[in-house]
């Protein structure tokens, strides 16, 4: 006899919400950002500096660029490669919106190739087809953590004269064939929101090793506006600064980077234990029908952003929908990553309508199950139980 769920009057596993995702701030990441806000700088002060330099120094690149948020350094990126408009960038449907809205802010036109079934990674294969003579950049995106073929997409990139601008917003700390996420494409974005590997509360940056980009992305942070001497195109005195193109204010804060510093100290801890819960997981779930789990790594070792699950909805007599009701009700946080892009209504209302089959058979079947480094291993069986429970309940065996 199956157990009853809570969604219909049965006791549920937990008594409290599990979120999906959440930050760890301990004492001494307190302390450091008291200590920013003791100090004499704010903003624009030598906190960011040494946050940029650490971040450049794990992804092995000879420079970072902060920024406000993982959207704003996206947008950099994408007007330091000189897309603007209507040029076209590839790029995957399955990620958050601002993948592609970061190329509709410099007036360029995103293009949309369809997924690797397993991995939920841009497939490249489809790339090649999508290119044409407006093809500027692919933005691939390292869906949950685990890298994209990089090395699939560089020969495209080289063969036509692509920029590669990397999403690395979920993969801070994964690797590529032993090579670290960050340090092969001409730009990669990591993004510190508080269910990232490390947070700095809203944050990102830019890792790169080409000089040009540098400078690019410094101005388009801060106005368009150099104060460099050896820049500038004129001289009033020392007071003098240009503004040379149209920038935005997405500078990151001192308090932010602060506290980023802090985080860095325990990126290495963090990501060990997502993967320790991640084989929690991976154990716990083996024995399920009903279930496709996350593949282990191939060539590349995920960072574990996500844990998303796939729904083998043939064996169930519940759609998705009822499904991640059920655990809810089981007070599991489970979230859906992602809504793939086009389906929003100002992409449906510009008319994006790609040939993505394998992104839309993942959407309608994809779960994300809760995964954070402070999760304790009751967590992890309580989570494990309460998918059990339910895919029990709705199997047709």
């Amino acid at each position: 006899m199956t157990e009853q769920l809570a969604l219909y009057g049965g006791k549920p596993v937990r008594d409290s919400l599990l979120p999906y995702g959440k930050q760890w701030i301990s004492e001494d990441d307190i302390k450091a950002v008291s200590e920013i806000l003791r100090g004499d700088f704010l903003t624009t002060g030598p906190a960011i500096e040494q946050f940029e330099r650490e971040v450049a120094d794990s992804a092995g690149t000879s420079y970072a660029v902060a920024f406000a948020n993982g959207t704003a350094a996206l947008h950099g990126a994408v007007f330091a490669a000189g897309i603007g408009e209507d040029d076209e960038v590839i790029t995957t449907p399955m990620t958050f919106a601002a993948s592609a809205n970061c190329v509709l802010y410099q007036k360029g036109r995103p293009v949309f190739a369809d997924i690797d079934p397993i991995t939920g990674n841009i497939d490249p294969t489809t790339i090649e087809d999508l290119i044409t003579p407006k093809t500027r950049a692919i933005i691939p995106v390292d869906y949950t953590g685990r890298p994209v073929a990089l090395d699939r997409i560089r020969l495209l990139a080289e063969k036509y004269g692509l920029i590669i601008i990397e999403d690395a917003a979920h993969a801070f700390g994964a690797s590529y064939n032993g090579i670290p996420v960050g340090s092969s494409a001409d730009m990669t974005m990591f993004s510190f929101h508080p269910v990232k590997h490390i947070t700095t509360g809203e944050g990102g940056i830019i890792v790169t090793n080409s000089d040009e980009y540098y400078e690019k992305l410094l101005m388009f942070r801060s106005h368009g506006i150099t104060k460099n001497p050896s820049k500038c195109r004129g001289s009033e005195g020392p007071w003098y600064h240009e503004m040379q193109c149209l920038g935005y204010n997405y500078r990151m804060t001192d308090i932010q980077a602060g506290l980023g510093i802090s985080q860095l100290k325990k990126s290495a801890a963090f990501l060990s234990r997502r993967r320790q819960l991640v084989n929690l997981y991976l154990e716990g779930f083996a024995s399920l029908e009903g279930l496709v789990l996350p593949p282990k790594d191939f060539e590349g070792e995920s960072s574990w952003h996500l844990f998303v699950i796939r729904l083998e909805l043939e064996r169930l007599k519940a759609g998705r929908r009822e499904i991640f009701e059920a655990l809810q009700a089981e007070n599991i946080g489970v979230n859906v990553h992602y809504i793939p892009v086009y389906h929003h209504p100002y992409y449906r209302s510009q008319d994006f309508r790609p040939d993505c089959p394998q992104t839309e058979r993942f959407y309608e079947r994809i779960v994300t199950l809760p995964l954070y480094p402070a999760m304790r291993d009751e967590d992890v069986q309580d989570v494990i139980m309460a998918v059990n429970k339910v895919c029990n309940y709705f199997s047709k065996c």
